[in-house]
């Protein structure tokens, strides 16, 4: 009788370090030429007279401003694996707007250690800016056209804890071992599109430290989607004193009185509630409470949208579901387009990849809306992974001398290259869930 073989010992760690790429991608022209639209070198000598006390490390030297950008945007774009193989592709091909250029593994890692990140912070607010102007108007879902209207903005908050540091070099820092830090990042809710990132380097601080720059940068008038982290009475007050909104989840055992229903069927209840019934500092202003029976399980939504026309609460229910786009963007940002992958021990490194990273997927985001535009199709039904991984095919056949519209060459191929969405199993029991839920009952 055969001996049984033994199980595989289960794989253990982040499975986002499991899959690097060895090869650096290659460049397509049409790409090449949006990153210098968006990022035109030309732009770069008012960034040297950033304030601060940077006039020594921005001097004239083989890795100037712009040789910079283009090595750091070309790390992420072309998934290079490492600064090794960065430095081999910029001393052979060269690198976006730079010429081939030799230089050492060592004065990179240590450019990347004292380059100042503020600079990359700038280059992201203007990308962001441009994207803004030029943007086509992306399609969405019908439901979410009108919601779209009645907000100045629709945001999604939230944080993530960075990898590890990892000692690759002699003159790596003694933090190396330690986790990267965390950064908060805003998007909007709607197209992901980034909106603003903050870094810090405690990797185990509370989200609610960001609490009043979050509330600072949210314009009047708009909604931000936030989980059970940010819940705090005092900041929900704030909202409402400044005439901005939030959404979240209600947090468990937190005693309220209920004032009046607004509207209640079978398997919800929408009402208006003071907050803090036994605390003796309990939240000023009313709030909202939508409580929905999905499958088996309550949930339970806060808001200080109290006009259920505005919000109805089956939006509230369906636009906070959509607060899990914010985990997708830091799933494609970490495990697609290599965050995952820390390229320096150092702090300062860090917070410029987050910020290259940012960049590339803002353009990136540009580009999946326009394949939806061209497809007649609402922009969440298109995968951004499967657009980012078809841009190699783009790439064969610019070497082919063909020479491809990329938005044309994708739209044509959407279905071979998996561009659009399935609609799977779980996706339609969902919905029959959601009619269940909302759909009105008929009057016997």
């Amino acid at each position: 009788m055969k001996k049984r073989s033994k199980q595989r010992p289960r794989k253990e760690g982040n499975p986002d370090l499991r899959r690097q790429r060895q090869t650096p991608a290659l460049e397509i022209p049409q790409l090449v030429e949006e990153l210098k639209e968006y990022l035109n070198p030309c732009l770069f000598t008012p960034l040297k007279y950033v304030p601060g006390n940077h006039d020594k490390l921005m001097r004239e030297r083989l890795l100037t401003l712009p040789v910079m950008v283009a090595l750091v945007l070309s790390l992420v774009y072309r998934q290079i694996a490492g600064l090794s193989d960065a430095v081999r592709v910029l001393k052979e091909e060269g690198l976006l707007w730079v010429k081939p250029l030799k230089v050492s593994k060592q004065a990179l890692s240590k450019r990347l250690m004292n380059f100042p990140a503020e600079i990359f912070a700038v280059l992201l607010k203007k990308v962001l800016e441009k994207r803004r102007e030029n943007a086509a108007e992306i399609p969405l879902e019908k439901q979410w056209e009108t919601v779209r209207k009645r907000f100045s903005v629709l945001w999604i908050a939230d944080g993530s804890t960075l990898e590890q540091l990892r000692k690759r070099l002699k003159i790596a820092p003694k933090e190396s071992g330690e986790l990267a830090g965390k950064m908060m990042v805003i998007v909007e809710a709607l197209t992901q599109i980034p909106v603003t990132v903050w870094y810090e380097e405690n990797s185990r601080c509370n989200d609610k430290i960001w609490c009043q720059e979050l509330l600072e940068a949210l314009p009047k008038s708009g909604l931000l989607i936030i989980d059970l982290g940010f819940f705090c009475f005092g900041w929900f007050d704030q909202f409402t004193q400044e005439n901005k909104f939030f959404l979240t989840r209600m947090r468990a055992k937190t005693a309220y009185q209920s004032q009046r229903v607004l509207s209640r069927g079978a398997y919800y209840r929408d009402e208006i509630i003071h907050l803090g019934k036994y605390r003796s500092n309990p939240c000023h202003h009313p709030v909202r409470l939508v409580s929905v029976l999905w499958g088996k399980t309550w949930y339970y939504y806060l808001t200080n949208v109290l006009d259920d026309e505005q919000l109805s609460p089956q939006e509230v229910c369906d636009l906070y579901r959509r607060r899990w786009k914010i985990e997708e963007a830091f799933s494609l940002t970490k495990r697609l387009l290599g965050l995952a992958y820390l390229w320096v021990g150092h702090t300062n490194g860090v917070q410029i990849q987050i910020l290259a990273t940012l960049i590339f997927y803002t353009v990136l985001n540009q580009l999946v809306g326009e394949v939806a535009i061209a497809l007649h199709q609402p922009k969440e039904k298109i995968s951004v992974e499967m657009v980012f991984r078809s841009l190699y095919y783009v790439a064969k056949a610019v070497l082919r001398g063909e020479n491809p519209d990329v938005v044309t060459y994708l739209a044509e191929r959407a279905k071979l290259f998996g561009l659009i969405k399935a609609e799977r199993k779980r996706h339609r029991e969902k919905d029959a869930i959601s009619r269940q839920i909302w759909e009105p009952v008929p009057l016997s």
